[in-house]
């Protein structure tokens, strides 16, 4: 017990040493954890481990779906929904019946249903190593919302594949009961994660001011979303991935800020070591994986491996191309319909509601509205060739197709080659394309939205911010919650606060002269809560004042310091 302690000290200190690193070196950390794990794994004394394909699937995935699913905005995620679900589920389904058919080819005597489920094992790829480069070299927020998307669902496509093949090892399967069971489990997972999803935001709303217990709430909702799923022969994964995003969307409506905060760094938290972890471990395995093949199955499981690498390379970049077409033509049909979408709203506003109708009119106009933004994002987040060519290029295993690989029959022939195909797979596509994908995206010129657009864009939506609260202010109908008005004289105060605040948001963005008052006044706060945290330190060390006491001004300067450096 004492050896499994230290061993997962160390790894929780790789992790933490090789994340830090691995930006300064220009390298994806999976990347880099896959290498360290493999020299770990032939230091003397390395210990042989073997960790339960169930524990990743059960245990570490749904956590990791959750903490990437609650950060996706719904309405990018549902703006990008075609092109993340022909990634997701028809490049998945070709992939494993692509790389099916070759290793059934050059393995006859597994047998096609055999060499299906490894191909949907080593299928779906894993946007962890994709997204943390293309977040850290500026790519366009529409493509790091698609690799994200495709990352959280694909895995559900790959795993009904895996498990209808292996049913079909033993029994037959017609395609009209696969497509049936692939159905039923996207539908009843939906149904299963909106559920969880929408009672957990209920219940931990109830739960005011309590950030630790609406936390702890928040850490058994990816199991309370998977397992039920799972016990009904659904999609434990879209079960989780839907919780997630309803529980990300809810949030800012049902959650206090500070209840937000403390979830958003334990879920980072959390979500950094699971995901680094299973890459650590895959590395650290391999020497386990590469001695259980016979010396005469060891070469040709490699050169298997390489030549499904060399497929799925292949397969998606064939299906990238026409995708991306597509989404061209979607840009330039947008670029067409901006104009009558926006003249059609013109007209409807002005006709305004029908007597008694207000509700409805109300409903239409924001539909319209949500219209012609969705219209706009596509005329103006289009996506390329040179964003398709990073699509492309991202294809990088991870997580399933460790832990799937380990869960193959333990009947089925040449297994312990079937796992060093899967493995070789995952690791010649981290280190190769997730290796070179800075490289390729640094080559491709490809950026994301200017700095000055973004300041642009922050400046229109906090002038909406002040609108909503100054109008507030000067409405007649403001009043406390016992019903009594507020005191002219602190409306007036809050009144000259609002249009300072307007007044120095719009500087903060405009102005950059790093001499400017705006900016003494910024760098003199931080300053002042130096101050007060030294004094603070100082009445800690002498023991004057009560711990509580201590506590409570803690929470306060670092309150209002988290406030000022934001």
């Amino acid at each position: 017990m004492q050896e499994l302690a230290l061993l997962a000290v160390a790894a929780v200190l790789i992790i933490v040493a090789v994340s830090y690193a691995a930006p300064k070196l220009g390298v994806a950390a999976p990347v880099l954890l896959v290498i360290v794990g493999m020299g770990c794994s032939q230091l003397p004394g390395a210990p042989q481990i073997f960790v339960e394909p169930d524990w990743i699937l059960v245990v570490v995935l749904p956590p990791i779906l959750y903490s990437a699913a609650v950060n996706v905005p719904v309405v990018d995620f549902r703006r990008n929904l075609k092109t993340i679900g022909s990634l997701s589920v028809l490049l998945v389904a070709g992939s494993a019946f692509g790389t099916g058919l070759l290793i059934w080819w050059l393995l006859p005597d597994i047998g096609f249903a055999t060499a299906l489920a490894l191909g949907a094992v080593i299928s779906p790829p894993d946007a962890v190593a994709a997204t943390a480069i293309g977040k850290r070299l500026g790519l366009p927020p529409r493509l790091v919302t698609i690799l994200e998307g495709e990352g959280l669902v694909n895995d559900a496509t790959a795993l009904v594949l895996m498990r209808t093949a292996i049913t079909a090892i033993a029994a037959s399967v017609t395609f009209a009961g696969a497509l049936g069971n692939f159905a039923f489990a996207v539908v009843v997972g939906v149904v299963v994660g909106a559920v969880v999803g929408a009672g957990s935001v209920w219940a931990r709303s109830k739960i005011q001011g309590q950030p630790v217990l609406t936390t702890a709430i928040s850490f058994v909702v990816p199991f309370l979303a998977f397992i039920p799923a799972e016990e009904l022969h659904a999609s434990g994964v879209i079960a989780v991935v839907t919780a997630g995003l309803i529980t990300g969307h809810q949030s800012t409506k049902r959650f206090t800020a500070h209840d937000r905060i403390s979830e958003r760094t334990n879920w980072r938290t959390i979500q950094l070591l699971l995901e680094n972890g299973v890459f650590l471990l895959m590395g650290f395995e391999l020497t386990t994986v590469v001695g259980a093949v016979a010396d005469d199955g060891l070469g040709r499981a490699l050169v298997i491996g390489l030549l499904a690498t060399v497929t799925l390379i292949v397969l998606r970049v064939v299906f990238v191309v026409p995708l991306v077409a597509a989404l061209r033509y979607q840009q330039r049909r947008a670029d067409q319909i901006t104009g009558t979408i926006g003249t059609m709203l013109d007209r409807f506003t002005e006709r305004g509601p029908r007597p008694g109708k207000q509700e409805r009119f109300d409903r239409a106009t924001r539909a319209l509205q949500r219209k012609q933004a969705d219209v706009a994002f596509y005329a103006s987040e289009g996506l390329g060739w040179r964003g398709g060519a990073v699509i492309a290029w991202s294809g990088m295993r991870g997580v399933v197709t460790l832990a799937a690989a380990q869960s193959l029959p333990t009947d089925v022939p040449h297994r312990a080659e079937l796992i060093l195909i899967a493995f070789t797979v995952a690791i010649l596509t981290l280190v190769v394309q997730g290796g070179s994908l800075p490289l390729v995206i640094r080559w491709l010129g490809i950026r994301g939205n200017d700095a000055e657009h973004e300041r642009r864009e922050y400046v229109r939506l906090a002038g909406e911010l002040i609108a909503a609260t100054q109008a507030l202010l000067e409405s007649p109908a403001l009043a406390r919650e016992n019903g009594k008005p507020f005191e002219p004289k602190l409306l007036e105060q809050a009144r000259k606060r609002s249009a300072v605040m307007s007044e120095a948001v719009d500087k903060l963005f405009t102005d950059q002269d790093p001499d400017s008052t705006l900016h003494q006044r910024r760098e003199l706060q931080r300053l002042m809560m130096d101050a007060q945290q030294n004094a603070l330190l100082d009445a800690r060390a002498g023991g004057t004042y009560g711990s509580h006491t201590l506590e409570r001004a803690q929470s306060f300067i670092d309150s209002e310091a988290a406030r000022f450096t934001a």
